[in-house]
């Protein structure tokens, strides 16, 4: 599984979900720009001794990163709004799950461009704006691990 974050903003959030794609053996893809510097002192914290454990690629922007997909690939992405839960989609090894900007999450035209895979978690209250980034990637991607017998697990 890949696991990519647009223009992520946080430094601990990615910290955390580096140390998710290190015990999940998700590759982590970081489109710029980002809102921290790589040295931070709480993305190293956040990640803690996982960092040497992740396979991870920085990309300078989404144009460079969607020319360098392979042919069929397969993205999710993941937003408020979307039309099928993520729950309902059913997910394939090698699938890239699209997360964006804690602040703004996905740009509005880049969902419209991929409707059919356009996903939701549901949010239940009036008063949740939103989940923390870092939730939201461990939802969907143990989700798709579920759905391929979590493979590798131990």
């Amino acid at each position: 599984m890949h696991v990519v974050l647009l223009e992520p903003e946080i430094a601990p959030n990615t910290g955390n979900i580096a140390r998710l794609c290190a015990a999940t053996d998700a590759t982590l893809h970081l489109i710029e720009p980002l809102g921290f510097r790589m040295d931070d002192a709480r993305l190293r914290r956040a990640g803690m001794d996982y960092w040497r454990r992740v396979r991870w690629r920085r990309w300078p922007d989404w144009r460079r990163f969607e020319a360098s997909l392979p042919a069929g690939a397969r993205l999710w992405l993941v937003e408020s709004g979307g039309p099928l839960l993520y729950s309902e989609a059913r997910y394939e090894p090698g699938d890239w799950l699209v997360f964006g900007r804690e602040s703004l999450g996905l740009p509005k035209p880049l969902l419209e461009t991929r409707r059919d895979r356009w996903v939701r978690i549901p949010m239940f209250g009036a008063e949740a704006r939103s989940l923390n980034l870092a939730n939201c990637v461990a939802i969907v991607l143990y989700e798709a691990l579920r759905q391929q017998g979590f493979p590798g697990g131990r």
